[in-house]
Formats: C-alpha cells, sequence, structure tokens
C-alpha cells in the first residue's frame, strides 16, 4: 500500500512539475524547440542556481545569435545528432552525440544549429547562473535588427 502511495505523489509531482516549468524562448526561432527541465537553487552557493535546458532541434533548425546571461557559466552537451556551434572569437564546430563544451559567463553565441539539414538534433545546457537572472539568453542587437529588416 505505502508503494502505491508513493508511485502515485511521484507521479502527481511530476506532472505538476511539467504543467509549471517553463519554457526557455527569449532567443530562439520556430524549429526548435526548448524547454526547462530542471531549476534549483544551490543550497551551499547562496544566490546560486542551476537549470537544465533541453533545445530540440529539427533538421536545419537553428537559434538567433544571442548572448547568455553575465553570470552564466553554462556546461553544454550533445544528447543527439550534431550540433554546429561557435561562441565569441572561438573556432565553429560540430559536435556530436556524446561531445560537450563549456561557455564563459556572458559569452555570445554567435551559431548554434543542427548540422543536418535531415536529421533531428538534442542538445542539454546546463546553467550555474545568479537566481536573479532570469533572461537566461538575449539576441543580440544584430539578430534583432536582421529580424526586423525581414519583417
Amino acid at each position: 500500500m505505502a508503494q502505491l502511495i508513493n508511485r502515485s505523489i511521484v507521479a502527481a509531482f511530476c506532472s505538476l512539475a511539467m504543467l509549471t516549468w517553463p519554457a526557455v524562448s527569449s532567443a530562439h526561432e520556430a524549429g526548435e524547440k526548448v524547454i526547462t527541465n530542471f531549476e534549483q537553487a544551490i543550497p551551499n552557493i547562496p544566490g546560486k542556481s542551476l537549470i537544465a535546458v533541453e533545445v530540440d532541434y529539427a533538421p536545419g533548425a537553428s537559434s538567433v545569435p544571442h548572448h547568455h546571461a553575465k553570470s552564466a557559466f553554462i556546461y553544454a552537451y550533445v544528447v543527439s545528432g550534431a550540433i554546429e556551434s561557435k561562441v565569441d572569437d572561438g573556432k565553429t564546430r560540430v559536435y556530436t552525440a556524446g561531445q560537450s563544451w563549456s561557455e564563459a559567463p556572458g559569452a555570445s553565441h554567435l551559431i548554434s544549429r543542427n548540422a543536418s539539414k535531415t536529421k533531428p538534433a538534442k542538445l542539454l545546457a546546463v546553467f550555474v547562473v545568479d537566481t536573479d537572472d532570469h533572461a537566461l539568453t538575449t539576441p543580440t542587437k544584430s539578430s534583432t535588427q536582421s529580424a526586423k529588416a525581414l519583417k
């Protein structure tokens, strides 16, 4: 009986969590789906939080150029497919499933896209960020201006 109650509580919590965790979408376009799958204050580092987001890229999809929160240290891990990425003045690289990289606080992400035109790709990005930093990504001015020019 106790196991049944515990399973019911876990199922209810998971359902509630999926309904209440927000999607991160400030610097993202159609063809990609960004979902926050974990957010927690770090108890032994006051003022810091750990936030994990999944980025699902449709074939050929990309993010607009953006920069990350000034406090955010990021660990990125390719779950499936291949992701083409360029951060700050670094080289443009293609990372495949199982590969990872990190990004310094305030980094500019100039390229972030699915390297394949035919297969989907998934990225897990884990942010260590100031708890008060709510915008994890912000479009760069040039990408905002380009989007306005296309309208």
